[in-house]
């Protein structure tokens, strides 16, 4: 047998979790990570606070660029293919981001990442739905919930730690031996899926969706602090809105479009979709001013407000157990709509005077906002593609990451505005604009909990003999298994 080659095997459904956990924690902890670092950043280079902001900037446009074509690259390369790739830029990127020797090229770095991530997420997620049914789903809720929610919840404290006891360098080094070692499980572990689309590659919409949600990014992000009527913010916005609507259009009318916005007709789909933008601008929104309130109304340090928020992690962490109990008992609507009116309530209390003057009463509401409003989060994520078939799971996927990107930047930059940029030097005698924009937040979930009265009573049910002793699909194939090509 001294010929004989030996191939480890995987399981194709436990290496789909496992490599989809590590490439999305490695994308949540990006998106937040990285602002606790900034002023060191701008110090070690010699540059002012303002052009070391373009390095999140760089990242969160670039990542709304990627999306939109997501879900056709899936398609029609393979999401396999397309996953892997992504992740490997993802990983150069964080290794060139750590060695950058000047602003500049760390700029560049991280637009790679970004593009990168706005491939991985729609993908990611399309593969981890594709290998588990419907009925299956609910099992996912502790995996979905640590890199949609809590990476990004533990970004800024471990930010934080790590460029105060080792140096921001680390921010991006500590991707690279998990991105090389999720790669290498994916070439062994994953299966390959090519949908294949019809007709061909809708350059139009491209050229129309893609400056469109880069352009509005760009806009939301700096509008409220640099104000709106600054030239490049101004222009963004106006053209990024212009080439939105008419991407939307032509995406309707076209035979074969980029974005199949057709899938919003569906009532479960529609409906979660419209669901998730809303409680991302509430959630990214009250993540984003509250720090502030609390360091207006304490005095309290930059750190120590990034870990005033932290029990939210613990609260999402005991969201997932929740979701995966309740969920096939109750339900999605009955489920999601309490919770939500919980949630709102929550975020008003965060806004009365006194509040955030005690750490106690802070710590226990950030636990209860990342329980209820995890389970909320949670229980749209898994029960939203209930009507989705494989075929469409990919488009899907990037529409759904389209919106909730776009609330998410909706919600912050609505709260930047009633705060008028959120300096908190400037209003440090005063947190009652703070207060204001927590409100808004509050409103925002209360809006989605009526929402979120379209979603459907029932769990989704297993198939009719439902066989528990079978392999799943995907499991169990030879090793020389041909893989699953559609088209």
């Amino acid at each position: 047998m001294s010929g004989l080659l030996i191939r480890p095997r995987i399981r194709p459904r436990v290496a789909v979790v496992l490599v989809y956990t590590a490439a999305m924690c490695m994308n949540g902890l990006d998106s937040t990570i990285v602002n606790p670092a900034l002023y060191t950043i701008a110090g070690d280079f010699g540059r002012p606070l303002s052009a070391a902001n373009t390095v999140e900037t760089a990242f969160l446009v670039a990542l709304a660029v990627g999306l939109p074509v997501a879900g056709w690259l899936g398609d029609r390369f393979g999401t396999k293919r397309v996953f892997l790739g992504a992740l490997t830029a993802f990983t150069i990127a964080s290794a060139v981001c750590g060695l950058a020797p000047d602003l500049d090229t760390l700029v560049v770095a991280r637009a790679v990442q970004g593009l990168a991530g706005g491939l991985l997420t729609p993908v990611g997620m399309t593969l981890l739905f594709r290998a588990f049914p419907p009925h299956e789903r609910m099992k996912l809720a502790k995996v979905l919930i640590v890199p949609t929610a809590l990476m990004p919840a533990l970004g800024p404290p471990l930010g934080g730690l790590l460029t105060e006891h080792l140096s921001w360098h680390w921010l991006f080094f500590v991707n690279v031996p998990i991105g090389t070692a999720a790669v290498v499980l994916g070439v062994f572990g994953l299966r390959e899926h090519v949908e294949g689309p019809e007709g061909k590659f809708d350059t139009v919409g491209f050229w129309l969706a893609t400056p469109a949600l880069g352009l509005l990014t760009y806009a939301l992000g700096f509008g409220p602090s640099q104000g709106w009527t600054r030239p490049a913010v101004a222009v963004s916005a106006a053209l990024g809105s212009v080439l939105l609507v008419a991407a939307v259009l032509h995406q309707v009318r076209a035979k074969t479009p980029l974005l199949k916005l057709r899938l919003l007709a569906d009532r479960v789909y529609g409906s979660a979709s419209a669901l998730a933008g809303v409680t991302a601008a509430g959630l990214m929104g009250v993540l984003f001013v509250f720090p502030l309130l609390y360091q207006a109304s304490l005095g309290a340090s930059a750190l120590d407000a990034g870990l005033s928020v932290f029990p939210e992690a613990v609260g999402l962490m005991l969201a997932s157990q929740v979701v995966d109990r309740l969920l096939p008992r109750l339900g999605p609507r009955l489920l999601t709509v309490p919770a939500l009116l919980v949630a709102a309530a929550v975020f008003a209390t965060l806004a009365i005077p006194g509040v955030a003057e005690n750490a106690w009463s802070v710590r226990g509401l950030m636990f209860l906002i990342g329980l209820v409003l995890g389970t909320a989060v949670l229980t749209v994520q898994i029960s939203g593609f209930e009507s989705i078939g494989p075929a469409d799971m990919g488009q899907a996927m990037g529409l759904f990451q389209i919106v909730r990107t776009l609330g998410g930047a909706l919600g912050i930059a609505a709260c930047a505005a009633v705060i008028g940029g959120g300096h908190v030097t400037e209003a440090a005698a005063d947190p009652g604009p703070y207060r204001t924009a927590v409100w808004v937040t509050a409103g925002l979930v209360a809006v989605g909990a009526v929402m979120a009265l379209r979603l459907p009573r029932e769990a989704p049910q297993p198939p009719p003999f439902d066989d528990e002793d079978a392999p799943p699909p995907g499991e169990g194939l030879a090793a020389d298994e041909a893989p699953a090509v559609k088209g």
